[in-house]
């Protein structure tokens, strides 16, 4: 197999690895790059590689232990509440199966609680199924220590993670109503599709207007979504329904069709257990152009004022 062969055939895969380590598609495609630069370059040096795959993961990994790292530090000082970088995908049903746990939004936040050896150990282990003396080495742990580093990553987020009971259909009809009842302000059609627990995130950056902290329970957020989303339409915004991380959501567009955010639902057993909001300019690029949330609020305001 050429080199080209290997890297098509094992990109996503390796990019799959990374994202889940870091919720950021820009520091996953450049910690992709770097597996394969340094798999070629083992090559070069006449190095064997047996497995191609488990080399990729293995490198991947820590490559993204490092970079996980010296992104916390950076996410420390950021502006409001940090969220990852959207995917907005139309996956297979077989890709759906797998995607609605392991890649939505609510989970990599999840995740976020964990140190970056035990977020890699949990990853390898809980969702791509690695033997633990596999996990070990990839770690850099004995067994017993990767072990240990599984078992308190599971210990911090299975309280908190939702398991999904609602097939994809149900999960976009009920995600169909929300938008519909939200738009409409109607609160209580909301009220009736929202958790007791529901939370509200928003992430703008420090760069547009977002939620400064989180909002949380069943009528707050209702209330925030009737004030909210109904005004949309005036400030011409469409909204089209999208796939969030293999979740229910929809993406934001101006009047000249250039994306200002991403919403997606975390849909547990018949009801919205989290809605996170994404409007930061810096993780939307990957999705196509970027508009700008405050020329469009501005050029609203001047609408309702008769200024050209």
């Amino acid at each position: 197999m050429s080199p080209t062969d290997v890297y098509d055939e094992l990109r996503p895969w390796t990019f799959t690895i990374a994202y889940r380590m870091l919720g950021s598609v820009s520091e996953a495609e450049d910690v992709t790059q770097e597996t394969f630069l340094r798999m070629h370059q083992s090559t070069l040096r006449g190095e064997a590689i047996s497995s191609p795959r488990a080399y990729a993961a293995t490198l991947a990994t820590r490559l993204a232990i490092d970079q996980l790292r010296s992104a916390r530090a950076r996410r420390e000082r950021y502006v409001g509440e940090w969220l990852p970088e959207p995917l907005v995908t139309d996956p297979t049903p077989a890709e759906q199966a797998e995607t609605a746990d392991s890649l939505s939004l609510a989970f990599l936040v999840l995740l976020e609680n964990l140190s970056a050896q035990q977020r890699a150990a949990f990853l390898l282990r809980e969702v791509f199924d690695y033997p633990y003396p596999q996990v070990a080495e990839i770690v850099g742990a004995d067994v017993d220590g990767a072990r240990h580093l599984v078992a308190r990553a599971r210990e911090k987020i299975r309280a908190r993670r939702p398991r999904y009971h609602t097939t994809r259909q149900q999960r976009d009809e009920l995600a169909r109503r929300f938008f519909a009842a939200a738009q409409q302000g109607d609160l209580p059609a909301l009220e009736q599709l929202l958790a007791h627990d529901v939370a509200m995130h928003g992430d703008g950056g420090g760069k547009v207007p977002a939620l400064p902290r989180p909002v949380r329970g069943r009528t707050r957020v209702a209330r925030v979504l009737a004030a909210w989303l109904p005004r949309l339409p005036d400030l011409g915004v469409r909204l089209r329904p999208a796939s969030v991380n293999g979740q229910p959501g929809v993406t934001a567009y101006d009047p000249q069709d250039q994306l200002v955010g991403v919403i997606g639902l975390d849909i547990a057993n018949g009801r919205v257990r989290a809605i996170h909001s994404i409007a930061n300019p810096d993780k939307l690029r990957h999705l196509g152009p970027v508009g700008d949330p405050t020329t469009v609020v501005r050029a609203a305001r001047d609408r309702s004022k008769g200024q050209p």
